[in-house]
Order: C-alpha cells, then sequence, then structure tokens
C-alpha cells in the first residue's frame, strides 16, 4: 500500500512515516515541497504520486494563533483540506482528514461519541469543522480521524512546555477545568495505520484511554521526570485568559475505533511514561 503523508515532518507525521515504513511505502511532503492552499499545486503533487491513501496531517494548529489570523486558518484548515480532497478524488486515492476535539462545545459532560452535535468554540475548531466537511463534500468514503491534546518528540507540545520550565520556575499556573484525553503521537500513527489497513470510512475518535485536566497532566509530567523543586498551582480558564475558547469537558470515546479494529490505545499516562523516557535517550 502506497501512502502519502502531508505534513509529514510535523510531530504526528513523522511518527505515521516510521510506523507506516514498517510494511508499506510510505511518501511524505511538507510545507515548501507543496502548498495545499493552491489546488493546482496540490492537483499536481497528488496526481503524480498516485497513493493509494492521502493522511492528511498538514495543518495551522495553533489554537491562540487561528484566533488572531483567522483568514488563515480556514485557509489552510478548510479550504486546503478540500484541495486535498479533490486531488485525491482526481487521482483515485483514498482519503484521511486528522481532526480534534475542539469540535466539540465541551458541554455534554461524558465522553463525545462521533454521532454527538458538533459546537467548536473558537476558530481552530471552526476551521477543522469545515475541513471535514469541505473533505465529505468531495470524498463521502474518505475517513475523518478526531483525536486530542497530541504530544510527541517531533514538534512543541505541553509536556515541553511543562520541562522547560523546570529549574527556571519554582511555581506554575496551570488550568485545572479544562479536560481531556492526552494522546502520545506514536500511538496515534499505530491507530491510523491500523484503521488504512481495513480500509475504515466516515468519522472515527482515537485517543490515548482514559482523561485528565491540564493540572493533573502537568503534575504527572513532572512526578514521571523525576522533576523536584517546583510547585503546581490549579487555575481556572477564566484566570488563565487565553484569546481562544476551549471546552471544559473533550474527552472522546474510543469503542467506534475498538469495534472497527479490535484494538485499544493504551491509558494516556502510561505512553506519557514512555514518551519521557524515550525523551531522555
Amino acid at each position: 500500500m502506497k501512502v502519502l503523508v502531508t505534513g509529514a515532518k510535523g510531530m504526528l507525521g513523522a511518527d505515521l512515516m516510521a510506523r507506516l515504513g514498517v510494511v508499506h511505502e510510505a511518501v511524505g511532503v511538507d510545507i515548501g515541497e507543496f502548498d495545499i492552499t493552491s489546488e493546482l499545486e496540490t492537483m499536481d503533487a497528488v496526481g503524480g504520486i498516485r497513493p493509494d491513501w492521502v493522511v492528511h496531517c498538514a495543518a495551522y494548529t495553533n489554537v491562540d494563533g487561528c484566533e488572531k489570523e483567522p483568514d488563515k486558518a480556514y485557509h489552510v484548515n478548510s479550504e486546503g483540506a478540500g484541495n486535498v480532497a479533490k486531488a485525491c478524488w482526481g487521482a483515485g486515492s483514498r482519503m484521511v482528514y486528522i481532526s480534534t476535539d475542539y469540535v466539540y462545545d465541551g458541554r455534554k459532560g461524558a465522553p463525545y461519541v462521533e454521532t454527538d452535535p458538533t459546537g467548536p468554540l473558537n476558530v481552530y475548531g471552526m476551521s477543522k469543522l469545515k475541513g471535514e466537511k469541505r473533505v465529505l463534500g468531495v470524498l463521502p468514503e474518505a475517513l475523518i480521524v478526531r483525536t486530542s491534546w497530541l504530544f510527541g518528540l517531533n514538534g512543541p507540545n505541553f509536556v515541553e512546555a511543562i520541562l522547560k520550565q523546570v529549574g527556571v520556575k519554582d511555581e506554575l499556573s496551570v488550568v485545572d477545568d479544562q479536560v481531556g484525553s492526552p494522546t502520545y503521537t506514536v500511538d496515534l500513527a499505530d491507530g491510523l495505520v491500523r484503521l488504512l489497513e481495513v480500509e475504515a470510512s466516515g468519522v472515527v475518535h482515537v485517543s490515548n484511554d482514559g482523561m485528565c485536566s491540564w493540572f493533573a497532566y502537568a503534575k504527572k509530567v513532572l512526578e514521571l521526570s523525576g522533576a523536584t523543586g517546583i510547585k503546581v498551582k490549579p487555575i481556572t480558564t477564566e484566570e488563565l485568559g487565553r484569546p481562544a475558547l476551549r471546552p471544559a469537558f473533550s474527552e472522546l470515546s474510543n469503542d467506534k475505533y475498538r469495534k472497527i479494529t479490535g484494538h485499544s490505545l493504551r491509558m494516556w499516562d502510561e505512553a506519557l511514561a514512555e514518551y519521557i523516557d524515550n525523551r531522555k535517550r
């Protein structure tokens, strides 16, 4: 199986390329090689490779940045995704679009299933939801994978942001009223390959099992890393005052993924322990 990965040098893309390369032919492209916001360039790139699948990881993922640059967010996350879908249609390729838990409003109070109503609170979530709709409008059999709170070795993430403060600050203030599921890109990459291999379609949630608040997440990061001399103080979202609103509760139910693949992603804290061990090597 030949798989083209956009955003191949990013946090998820790099791990996906490594996982695919074990048993499949992986072709990676990233920014600078072609512009997904150009329909012509995208058509030429995908048409030249003619993959069996395109996994579209490329996106503008800075949540607060999207709030400040909404035109860029929609141009990349929505129109760009539409261009990739058109290119897949032209090349006879199937497509996976990587989406987000931020398409939900966080008011459900229980894990979200794929059929729950969406209601993004911020520009990032709205741009990704519009991207989903553009993709499915062109390719009704496309696979939309919603995931959450990514961390991995190949890009900036919350874990690194916390560890950078060790030895610099003696106290950190971290939000305790937003709950979700941290997801290791190595595990997500494995989940994506499993879905490709069974030719899944439709919307599927894939995240590490379990949930926590950002505050609990930060405490676990410090505990597993063995860091000392730094305390974590819980604060509210309102106290933090970020430009973009975030859902208060965005844990994703992985039941559909389990039924499709017969597989579960491990608990988030187990994955985090492996990540911290790997980054020390």
